[in-house]
């Protein structure tokens, strides 16, 4: 038997349509990348911050002039600060250049530099370091942070070493210090002092005391607005000092000092003067 041929394609219907072919373009190239910049011309489009500052003491009648600015990303700042009476007269020019690993204070007047450097050793261990240049004399301080944070426990002693070290202990309230003092006939004796902090209302009720002497301090702090009366014991001294912020770079700040222990004394003279009528 022979084989059957296959069937002849099918016509083409009139209806079907033939699929466009769609040419798509390539995508364009992405713009070439800018050059690197240098990191001088980094350096110098990141320009400093200069930041000017006046204050006006009215006992005595001096302006605190002090101009800062600071470099590197806040790396380091440099601060020039000097006095100016009515007259126009400067006094007390001073220039400080401050880091986080050194700091520089020179008195242009006294030709004297202060140098002060710090490091961490471990971890747990910091080393400090200060010296007087002119006084040829500074003092070096050993830190050890404690298990739980906020305390810590410092070791501080003078160069050229005098006496036994300064021990200080520091917690979350305050801190305590234990030093030795010379008193008179060059007899040493131990002395206690330290500061204990505590919120209160809106504030901050600080308890300074060294030995016989204590200083309450209450300082109540917003945006705007500063107030901090103190008193000292058992001098009797008060003071009272009032900021108010109106701008970022305007502020007002006035500081009022007076002794109760003057005005009881001139009351009494008062009553003691004034004839007592029947």
């Amino acid at each position: 038997m022979a084989e059957s041929s296959p069937p002849p394609p099918l016509p083409p219907s009139p209806n079907h349509m033939v699929p466009p072919i769609l040419h798509t373009d390539p995508p364009p190239p992405p713009p070439p990348s800018p050059p690197p910049r240098s990191c001088k011309i980094c350096l110098l489009s990141k320009r400093p911050k200069l930041r000017v500052t006046s204050e006006f003491d009215s006992d005595t009648s001096l302006f605190f002039h002090k101009v800062s600015c600071k470099l590197l990303d806040s790396f380091a700042k440099f601060k020039l600060s000097f006095l100016n009476n009515n007259k126009g007269e400067l006094s007390q020019p001073q220039f400080a250049f401050t880091s986080k690993l050194l700091s520089i204070h020179y008195d242009l007047e006294e030709q004297n530099a202060l140098v002060r450097g710090s490091f961490d050793l471990g971890p747990n261990l910091h080393f400090k370091a200060a010296h007087d240049v002119k006084a040829q004399h500074g003092e070096v301080t050993m830190v050890a942070d404690l298990g739980d944070p906020g305390y810590a426990l410092e070791i501080s002693s003078p160069v050229p070493t005098v006496g036994v070290p300064r021990a200080t202990l520091k917690f979350p309230l305050g801190e305590v210090s234990l030093e030795e003092k010379e008193e008179e006939e060059a007899r040493r004796t131990l002395s206690v002092s330290g500061v204990v902090k505590s919120q209160l209302m809106n504030g901050i009720c600080t308890a300074q005391f060294s030995d016989e002497d204590l200083k309450l301090r209450y300082c109540y702090k917003d945006e705007a607005l500063s107030i901090i009366p103190s008193i000292s014991l058992p001098s009797n001294a008060l003071s009272f000092a009032f900021k108010r912020q109106f701008t970022p770079s305007n502020k007002l700040r006035y500081n009022l000092y007076t002794l109760f222990i003057q005005i009881q004394r001139s009351i009494l003279s008062f009553f003691a003067c004034t004839p007592y009528v029947a």
